[in-house]
């Protein structure tokens, strides 16, 4: 890695911390202010704790984290909005941010003048706000609606001149802080076209956003806040792993999960190994030694299968669009009720190509009792585009509306591949595309 001056840094963020004080009663505010130090009549909350992280000029970086992790409060430090209790930051380039929804836009302003006025708060002449005013509205595609008040806006409106501003003041360092979970998914799709783009053009990117593919796909590196702490920075999936692990189970028992080591399996299969004790997973070719697995170990998927068209098991790789079956064999080590089988292809960059449930195919599941075994089965077609594809499962139970239970989740647990025999198309899938042209009108006159 070749060493980095101090001027490749755009943001340099020491040891950030934000306090913020809590009143019992609004009195105490007033009161505080005349007490000054001698009496306390709040509470402390820190939402940050000395948060250190360097960005690279160009870099993106994706914030995850639950929902009071810091991420927001992290994100308005950087854009200038909010002043650290200790620490410092520093900020090197045109800054451009999209904070919470509508903070900067005056409601009474139509979505004309609420883009110049936004121009003209970073600096920019008339000329140059004129000339860029028309990509504005071009991009936003609100229409009419530019020269009506905001507050006359659905939330979708306001995403949409909040980012066409945003982007159109050719920003070196933008600011996104979960703003495109809002309005509807074409917009959200041209949004991403256009932040690959200023990627690729050098534009240092930070945004905040729970879609962890986005996340994978988009961002050089990663960081998961939690309790206003750094708990991971780094490699993107790596990150989403530990950030999905801790929403979905909280206990011990990650990755690797040994089973006991006596009694032999009540029913067998001709082609799954279950044999107590044993995670037969790992003698598939298409295991993934890089995998990544977690669970309360209540059930643990033990082996799996998977079988071509002409029924042998599939070692490496298969032909596109061939009818496939994935048998996977599971065991319960406790009682377990509502239970949900799982199931996910991903790309090798983590973007997921598809992705269903038992629940959501509306399978009826039984309920287990202790030591019992079941054998599920899902078929697909692969109609997917030649390339290597990751096979992830996952057993979890579901009780009322509390949040599901993690029994075992094995990411990334199958590696297979789509046999390059004539490449013919590029992207995900595979959708049997037939190009025809037909004859002009001029070319009929012509061969009559």
């Amino acid at each position: 890695m070749p060493l980095l001056m101090s001027s490749d840094y755009v943001i340099r963020a020491n040891r950030i911390g934000k306090c913020f004080q809590t009143y019992d009663h609004p009195v105490h505010r007033l009161l505080q202010a005349l007490y000054r130090q001698k009496k306390k009549l709040y509470e402390e909350f820190w939402a940050l704790k000395d948060i250190t992280v360097d960005v690279v000029r160009g870099e993106t970086l994706g914030i995850v984290g639950k929902n009071g992790s810091g991420k927001s409060t992290f994100l308005q430090i950087v854009a200038g909005t909010l002043t650290p209790s200790r620490g410092n930051v520093q900020v090197e380039g045109r800054t451009s941010a999209i904070l919470e929804l509508g903070a900067g836009f005056n409601p009474d302003f139509t979505g004309r003048e609420n883009a110049r006025l936004n121009a003209s708060i970073l600096g920019m002449n008339k000329d140059e706000i004129d000339n860029r005013l028309p990509h504005i509205i071009e991009f936003s595609e609100l229409g009419d609606f530019i020269d009506r008040p905001v507050k006359t806006y659905s939330s979708g409106m306001y995403i949409r001149l909040a980012f066409s501003t945003s982007i159109s003041l050719e920003p070196e360092i933008l600011i996104i802080d979960e703003a495109l979970a809002v309005g509807d998914v074409k917009f959200q799709r041209k949004c991403f076209r256009k932040l690959e783009q200023m990627r690729n053009d050098g534009v240092t990117i930070l945004f905040v956003t729970h879609a962890t593919d986005s996340v994978v796909g988009l961002c050089d590196r990663a960081m998961f806040l939690d309790g206003g702490e750094v708990k991971v920075l780094g490699d993107p999936k790596h990150v989403v792993n530990q950030y999905l692990e801790s929403m979905f189970f909280s206990g011990a028992g990650k990755k690797h999960v040994s089973l006991h080591t006596t009694g032999a399996a009540k029913l067998r299969s001709t082609e799954l190994a279950l044999q107590r004790g044993h995670d037969s997973c790992r003698n598939r070719a298409t295991y993934n030694d890089s995998e990544y697995r977690w669970g309360n170990k209540d059930a643990q998927i033990v082996d799996y299968v998977l079988l071509g068209e002409d029924g042998d098991e599939i070692s490496a790789g298969c032909r596109q669009g061939e009818p496939i079956v994935l048998q996977i064999g599971v065991f319960f080590e406790h009682p377990a009720r509502n239970i949900i089988y799982g199931f996910t292809i991903k790309t090798i960059d983590g973007a997921t190509v598809f992705g269903t449930n038992s629940e959501l195919k509306r399978v009826p599941v039984a309920d287990k009792n202790q030591e019992e075994y079941a054998i599920v089965d899902f078929e697909f077609s692969a109609h997917l585009v030649p390339g290597e594809y990751f096979i992830s499962l996952g057993v979890v139970k579901q009780e009322g509306s509390a949040p599901e239970i993690v029994l075992d989740r094995r990411y990334d647990l199958i590696h297979f591949r789509i046999n390059e025999e004539q490449r013919d198309a590029y992207g995900l899938a595979a959708v049997d595309m037939v190009i025809t042209e037909k004859l002009t009108q001029q070319n009929l006159q012509t061969t009559c």
